[in-house]
């Protein structure tokens, strides 16, 4: 047989498809829930890789990827091709590329370290040129980026839209932990990236998951009672139970249970509550501050600020856009939305809640643009130039969100909005007064193309397998004095010390340099994360 796989480097997980590079059919999909470096978003990612080297991070992705190969069931021999998709950070650190140019915003900075822009043009190369793959005989294939922090994922999205065939003014927007957007106005495309957090995705959400069988994409309410939509093991919608939302308790039980909610049940579950005067923000109006969901899920106050912070990056990034292009939001004809996030979300709830412009008429879906292009470039080589062309040609201005004024000001207000309950009215009155762009009223009845089911439309005759860990780690050998206090401070039960007194760091659950809770509750001299290098299992060496 000879196979090739796709691969989606996502913030918040890898995804991964084998196909039959023959019959051109996918076979198999793997996801993981989380991304293997620590931390819950990109900047945690690369502040990680900054610090404490980006050989360790790049030995961490290409550590989930063999272990995503795995479980696509494929053997050395006859794995034939890989392509990539991802935004730049990710791509980069798989590659092992250097990361700095990204990492640092402004000229003079960069002048001032002698930090070079890496190529990141569309190229195709032979594994033994990355270091980690050096075991397989294949080529790897990665799709170029607009420019060098506009990335793969993004020009993923700019051409599965379609955006660039029409005349009409629209945005495009990859719902996820590192929110891409870009904006067409005639033939210039405004682009940015939200570091908006995983919430979006269902993480940093206490009963929070990616989206995956048996988690709650949405709710409605019934009479006062909340009824809870979760998705089967084919990802479609089945009913759920029917609950009382201030108790918990089942009123009318449904056709499947819950495990977890993910980021789309929590924007239709904000939006519903809202309407239904359970939320006022900031505050839940139930007894304990809790919507109690089916098999004991809860939503909380603290769930709610998260999932705020996350709609008010979106919303900053898009209206920094606009003042970039000097528009107004009510200028936007169509907006068009990616990712698994973008694919589940009831796009006309979104939309009452912010995460689309409120009076932009037609909403389109389109499902993982991201995996859709690797799987592209993956069977075809003439794609991969053509894409390149396209890059190449795009008039693109990207608008850095870390050093917005724009961005700035309005996350603030975001915030004051969803933190501090400030009302709508006052929040418009704010942008009007900095000469930021209007964002108008929710429309009533917007027209919504929903192009896909599911983000991943076909998951192969083999099925979808879920790696609910990555299976990487970080390790160091230490003179442990057997206190263990790493072990009880870590927040998620990241670390465990086997049999030869290596502290063993499950590098998906661990929150990284923002946390560092172990590194602060050890002497120095014996635990350092400076010290820190990939744990390789003996099958793996």
């Amino acid at each position: 047989m000879r196979y090739g796989v796709a691969f989606d480097l996502g913030t918040s997980g890898y995804r991964a498809q084998k196909i039959d590079l023959d019959t051109k059919e996918i076979r198999r999909t793997v996801m993981t829930l989380r991304n293997p470096l620590p931390g819950a978003n990109v900047m945690d990612h690369m502040d990680f890789a900054i610090h404490y080297g980006q050989d360790l991070v790049h030995g961490l992705s290409i550590s989930a990827v063999k272990n995503l190969l795995r479980a696509l069931d494929i053997k050395n021999e006859e794995l034939k091709r890989i392509s990539i998709c991802g935004n730049p950070i990710q791509l980069s650190i798989f590659q092992g590329i250097s990361i700095e140019d990204l990492a640092y915003a402004g000229e003079r900075k960069k002048k001032k370290y002698n930090i070079q822009e890496q190529n990141r043009d569309a190229r195709i190369v032979h594994s033994s040129e990355i270091p980690g793959l050096e075991e397989f005989n294949c080529e790897v294939v990665v799709p170029p980026s607009v420019r060098h922090e506009v990335g793969a994922d993004a020009l993923a999205l700019i051409v599965k839209s379609g955006m660039l065939e029409k005349d009409e003014i629209s945005i495009a927007t990859d719902y996820g932990t590192n929110a891409e957007m870009a904006l067409k106005v005639k033939d210039v495309i405004y682009t940015g990236s939200a570091a908006a957090g995983p919430a979006l995705e269902g993480q940093q959400i206490k009963h929070g998951s990616l989206a995956s069988p048996y988690t709650i994409s949405d709710f409605e309410f019934e009479d006062g009672a909340l009824r809870n939509y979760i998705l089967n093991e084919e990802m479609e919608p089945s009913l759920g139970d029917l609950v009382d939302p201030a108790t918990g308790n089942v009123l009318k039980k449904g056709i499947i249970e819950a495990r977890a909610i993910t980021g789309t049940g929590v924007i239709a579950l904000i939006e519903e509550s809202i309407k239904n005067g359970i939320v006022v923000l900031p505050k839940i109006k139930t007894l304990d501050g809790h919507i109690h969901l089916q098999n004991r899920i809860e939503f909380s106050e603290k769930d709610l600020t998260e999932a705020g912070k996350a709609i008010g990056a979106i919303r900053a990034g898009h209206i920094t856009l606009c003042a970039a292009a000097g528009i107004e939001l009510t200028d936007i004809d169509a907006a068009y939305m990616a990712g698994a996030a973008g694919t589940y979300m009831d796009a006309a709830k979104a939309q009452k809640i912010g995460l689309i412009p409120y009076s932009t008429g037609r909403i389109c879906q389109l499902g993982n643009t991201s995996l859709a292009l690797a799987r592209e470039v993956l069977l075809s080589e003439e794609r991969l130039w053509e894409l390149q062309d396209i890059a190449n040609k795009i008039i693109g201005t990207h608008i850095m969100f870390a050093t917005s004024p724009q961005f700035r000001d309005v996350y603030i207000l975001e915030l004051a909005y969803w933190e501090e309950g400030m009302p709508f009215k006052m929040f418009q009155k704010y942008l009007k007064k900095k000469g930021l762009p209007h964002i108008g009223e929710p429309i009533a009845n917007p027209v919504v193309e929903k192009r896909v089911k599911k983000d991943i439309p076909i998951l192969g005759e083999e099925g979808l397998h879920i790696l609910e860990r990555v299976g990487t780690y970080m390790t160091m050998v230490v003179d442990c004095p057997e206190c263990k206090k790493c072990l009880k401070v870590c927040p998620n039960e990241a670390i465990s010390i086997d049999d030869e007194g290596r502290v063993m760091i499950s590098t998906d659950l661990c929150e990284g340099v923002h946390c560092q809770k172990c590194a602060r509750a050890c002497p120095p001299d014996k635990f350092s994360w400076d010290n820190l290098e990939v744990f390789k299992p003996l099958q793996q060496e």
